[in-house]
């Protein structure tokens, strides 16, 4: 590998030249690039923003929309313990990645496809059926990834890497925004049908590259393992530092709850949600460019120390939204909401970040699929708690919610402050 690749590598990383290992650098860039296409299309298919107008625009019925959000979180989650074995019994990870990724962009195709051709509840079924196939996919890809990750790059780099690709990924959405937004193609079925195409392009472009990673072909010592259903969760039972992790991680996932109780916020001082929805999304991306990689970085020198951060500021931000909405019964229109979310947004990719590298550090190699599907599948069950959420805003308002999302926020941040350093190993 030619000395440019090293440099830029260091560059990315932060690393000396000198200490680099060609492979590493190599694979540096390989891991960039796939996450940074994955990255790009997980938004441009966004079910939160991007399916839910597309099927309001086929008339899709309103059961089905409420679907989108649900069969993408869970699916992406709740099936990697069953996938966690079959992950560490291959020599290597990248293979699975590859083909959740590859597959991630079938069904992407598919959305895209069903779209132009289907309306009402046939439009609607086939999405979602689409969309659950791409969130399984997805938690192939989730379950593996860390371990691809630590098999080809060393510790204190790992961060970098995947900060600066989500930061690339933000980017290039902004870019889509801010077209949309400036009329460059009309916000059409058919324009954003094109657009999905291009984000399953983008998938299956990822799966051929990654194949290309130089990863080991050799599979771990998994000791003792039976292949029972016990032997499977009981890390869960036995490593205490495991379970403070997802107790933390469990906290502070209201960060992702968020979002959508701050735009009910700030549609109740009167103003259109659709009016600020182009605001509010560049609002978002804008955090996640600036925020991702200095995340990533921090979270090499201390993925702890990230987490108490992130918690922390989220906790800040809930408590001084929910507050104000409760004084002002808003947010003073877009400039208010939009602020509100770039903020929480900033909070949210520290977590993300911190979350992400402390469990791809602290879990040996034999077993880093297994610690990661049994958090995946644990906060999998959480997040779908989290819709009792909604019946409280419904009740009692948002800022109320928000509030208490404050307490449990800083709740997560105190649980990550007894986690162990595992960047100084």
């Amino acid at each position: 590998m030619s000395d440019p690749v090293k440099s830029a590598f260091s560059t990315i990383t932060g690393a000396k030249t000198a200490k680099i290992a060609t492979g590493e650098a190599r694979n540096g860039v390989v891991h960039v690039v796939a996450l940074t296409l994955t990255k790009t299309a997980d938004a441009l298919i966004d079910p939160k923003l991007v399916l839910s107008w597309l099927l309001t625009a086929l008339s899709a019925p309103g059961a089905m929309i409420g679907l989108l959000v649900p069969v993408r979180e869970a699916g992406a989650l709740l099936p990697q313990l069953a996938l966690s074995r079959r992950v560490e019994a291959s020599p290597q990870r990248k293979r699975f990645w590859a083909a959740g990724s590859a597959v991630q962009g079938i069904a992407a195709l598919g959305i895209a496809v069903a779209s132009l051709l289907l309306s009402g509840a046939a439009a609607g079924a086939v999405i979602v059926a689409c969309l659950a196939v791409l969130a399984v996919a997805r938690s192939a890809s989730s379950v593996s990834y860390k371990d691809a990750l630590a098999r080809t790059i060393a510790k204190r780099r790992r961060g970098a890497i995947t900060g600066l690709a989500a930061s690339v990924a933000s980017v290039s959405v902004f870019g889509v925004g801010l077209m949309m937004a400036s009329g460059v193609f009309e916000v059409a079925v058919a324009p954003l049908a094109t657009i999905i195409a291009l984000a399953g392009a983008a998938f299956l472009l990822a799966s051929v590259i990654f194949l290309s990673l130089r990863e080991p072909d050799e599979t771990p010592d998994t000791g003792d393992d039976d292949g029972s259903l016990a032997a499977l969760v009981e890390p869960i039972v036995t490593d205490s530092q495991l379970r403070r992790f997802v107790a933390a991680r469990a906290a502070l996932a209201v960060t992702a709850l968020a979002p959508p109780f701050i735009v009910m916020l700030s549609a109740a001082s009167g103003r259109s949600a659709l009016d600020q929805l182009g605001p509010l999304v560049m609002a978002s991306t804008a955090a996640s460019v600036l925020a991702s990689y200095v995340w990533g970085r921090l979270s090499d020198s201390s993925s702890r120390q990230t987490l108490m951060v992130a918690g922390a500021l989220g906790a800040v931000v809930f408590a001084v939204v929910g507050g104000v909405g409760l004084v002002l019964g808003g947010l003073g229109g877009a400039l208010g909401a939009a602020v509100a979310i770039f903020a929480a947004q900033i909070a949210y990719e520290g977590v993300r970040a911190g979350r992400k590298l402390h469990l791809t550090d602290m879990a040996e190699d034999a077993f880093r699929a297994r610690y990661t599907a049994l958090s995946n599948t644990l906060i999998g069950a959480a997040l779908l708690a989290g819709g009792l959420f909604g019946i409280a805003a419904d009740r009692f308002g948002p800022a109320p919610v928000l509030i208490g999302f404050a307490v449990i926020a800083a709740l997560g941040a105190a649980l990550a402050r007894g986690l162990n350093e595992v960047q100084k190993d």
